[in-house]
């Protein structure tokens, strides 16, 4: 399949130096995508692997408590590509204001992911559909505080951007001047709205990322967000139940071939490339996001099994335990005040469960101290590390 330029490039002038902007064509390409027996199998292995994923929730004693520990994974892995330093564990300590071993900016960034994230679901569950309203709301919260607080959030750009370099004349890719975005953006809400024509969903995805970050709608954020949109999409779609599904950590590992994709999609028109890689990390995403359930799940009934025997105090220390699966990070006064428990109940399973190497203290002080069910949060944390230069 020869295809040419997915777009145009049109001339801007900024700082008196001249530069071209690229201005994509509208979805879908033209000419259609070209179905290899190779890109078909591989779309019905991504499929496959995501109808696994959705059936695997449906085993988990309590979805909502896995779901807190898969969003922050995501936070923290999308907010480092972007250049973040926070772990898992300082994230955690965050929510609990303790002080964390980063940057509080950074820790911060990855908080509002989360609530970006939580947002953007609860406007699904209210009716609201996937719209440039969503997604204008979805970056207000992304961008609420922190380093991007000042770029606008929750509109979009009414300047210009680039990728890369120091300006847009030495930049790696310039976007769409700042008149042009809000026709790109409206072409790409038909096109999410099967406008001019239906589209599956999980191409739907893939197609409407690209197109997404190469629009650039937005002075900050566009990184994330963009991430965000397709779980958003397959949420709002129907293919996932729970928004089970992250792809930073397979960007993250493979983000110089990512960036390569994405630019020959442009010069090229080498959809069906990305479509091959684009759905290789669904595959492996949601095969490792049902391993890790399974681990977790595998986990929690040793642990339960380890309590079980621990005669009159086993109720209370499993009470605990329900909430260390919620909050891997916790103070001693927070077990009290979510069980209801009184602290000598708290501490006494606290210490049982210590002995038994359920958790591990952080602190030392006698009053409030800090606990971690360090083993639940290995396993989550698999794939977290710093970016490879």
């Amino acid at each position: 399949m020869k295809r040419t330029l997915q777009g145009r490039y049109v001339t801007i002038s900024t700082t008196g130096e001249k530069a071209r902007a690229f201005v994509p064509a509208p979805l879908p390409p033209c000419p259609p995508i070209a179905w290899t027996a190779e890109l078909r199998r591989k779309f019905d292995q991504a499929l496959l692997a995501l109808g696994q994923l959705d059936s695997v929730s449906t085993l988990l004693p309590d979805t909502s408590l896995f779901l807190y520990m898969y969003v922050r994974k995501e936070a923290v892995l999308s907010s480092m590509i972007e250049g973040t330093q926070s772990s898992l564990s300082d994230l955690l300590m965050f929510e609990l204001d303790q002080m964390p071993g980063v940057p509080l900016d950074d820790v911060r960034e990855v908080s509002h992911y989360v609530a970006a994230l939580e947002h953007g679901l609860r406007l699904l569950k209210e009716g609201l559909p996937l719209s440039l309203r969503l997604i204008r709301e979805v970056h207000s919260v992304l961008l609420a505080e922190g380093r991007g607080c000042k770029l606008t959030p929750g509109e979009f750009r009414r300047s210009q951007n680039w990728i890369g370099g120091t300006r847009p004349g030495n930049a790696a890719f310039v976007p769409p001047p700042a008149e042009e975005v809000l026709a790109c953006m409206s072409k790409l809400e038909l096109f999410l709205h099967d406008q001019p024509e239906p589209t599956p969903v999980l191409l739907k995805a893939a197609l409407a990322h690209v197109q997404f970050e190469t629009i650039h709608p937005f002075l900050d954020g566009n990184g994330r967000l963009g991430r965000l949109l397709i779980t958003l999409l397959l949420y709002e779609q129907k293919v996932l139940r729970e928004p089970m599904l992250y792809l930073s950590l397979y960007f993250k590992t493979h983000r110089q071939y990512y960036y390569e994709l994405l630019n020959n999609v442009r010069l090229t028109g080498d959809w069906e490339a990305w479509l091959d890689f684009f759905t290789e990390a669904i595959t492996v995403t949601a095969t490792q996001a049902v391993e890790t359930a399974q681990q977790l799940l595998e986990l929690l009934a040793q642990d339960r099994e380890k309590m079980n025997r621990l005669g009159r105090a086993a109720p209370s220390t499993l009470q605990i335990h329900r909430v260390l699966i919620e909050r891997p990070v916790t103070t001693s006064g927070r077990l009290v005040e979510k069980t209801g428990l009184t602290p000598t109940t708290v501490n006494k399973a606290l210490a049982h469960m210590e002995k038994l190497g359920i958790v591990q203290a952080l602190t030392s002080q006698k009053r409030n101290r800090l606990f971690s069910y360090a083993r639940y949060i290995k396993i989550v944390d698999r794939g977290i590390g710093p970016l490879e230069k």
